[in-house]
């Protein structure tokens, strides 16, 4: 993805017109309420929301992701795939807020979205034959005082900070499976893009429909991971059990999920 202010650019062409930086390379830069620029990056955004982002901000919210999604999300669907494509739904009005933001800074800062935590580095990622390729790139508008000071970064360093391990993970699973349906040339139909949402956005629903379509009848899975997918608290290893079953549904096999014999 990438937009004017989205850092993470998982699964897309890497740009051309953005300065790339080494994993390695530094650079100076300090986020943090002594900048004067302080929650300027937080208006007018286009900031998508990856299935791990929706995950942790439903989550924090206490709502469901019905709930959650029908308040805070835009919907439209990705040309390429006939995914589900959602961003973040700014406050009306002239400033176009994030609907977390707050005079003292994020509200949900523990649960902030993957762009969030890259910024001011976007990260570009795509398949490659020894597993996932990426790059990085600086990200510098005129309102960021953040470059102005003298804390020394790097990307690994950067990203380590803002604890983006779990994110890239996740983000880069899901970046894995778009370019397999983009590589297709089949994008998903009406069906399916359901079955998408359903999967990668409403885990609690994705659950009930576990239940009753008694998924677990038909694949080969321990116990254990069963009761995992099934806990309240287990979201994370619902949603990984979530995309192998979309790339099951998709493909007709998934390396990660055995079909019962």
């Amino acid at each position: 993805f990438l937009n004017d202010k989205n850092t993470d650019i998982s699964g897309q062409d890497f740009p051309e017109d953005l300065p790339q930086i080494g994993e390695d390379e530094e650079f100076c830069f300090e986020c943090g309420p002594q900048n004067p620029c302080f929650n300027r990056c937080c208006s007018e955004l286009n900031l998508p929301l990856t299935p791990y982002d929706a995950l942790r901000l439903t989550r924090q919210s206490g709502m469901t992701a019905r709930e959650f999604l029908g308040l805070f999300a835009n919907f439209s669907t990705c040309p390429d795939t006939g995914f589900p494509q959602l961003t973040l739904r700014m406050v009306d009005g002239p400033e176009a807020l994030c609907p977390f933001v707050t005079p003292a800074g994020c509200s949900v800062y523990e649960d902030r979205p993957s762009a969030c935590r890259c910024y001011p580095l976007g990260r570009g990622s795509r398949l490659a034959k020894d597993g996932v390729a990426q790059r990085f790139f600086v990200l510098r508008e005129d309102h960021c005082k953040g470059f102005e000071c003298r804390t020394v970064q790097t990307p690994r360093k950067w990203l380590q900070s803002q604890e983006m391990a779990k994110y890239t993970e996740f983000n880069d699973r899901y970046m894995r499976l778009l370019s397999m349906v983009c590589a297709s040339g089949k994008p998903l139909d009406a069906k399916l893009a359901a079955m998408a949402m359903l999967c990668l956005y409403q885990l609690d629903d994705f659950r009930e429909f576990t239940e009753k379509m008694k998924l677990f009848d038909r694949l080969d899975l321990d116990e254990e991971q069963k009761q995992k997918i099934m806990a309240p608290e287990g979201d994370e290893a619902a949603l990984s059990f979530a995309l192998d079953w979309l790339e099951l549904v998709i493909f007709g096999q998934c390396a990660n999920l055995r079909k019962k014999v």
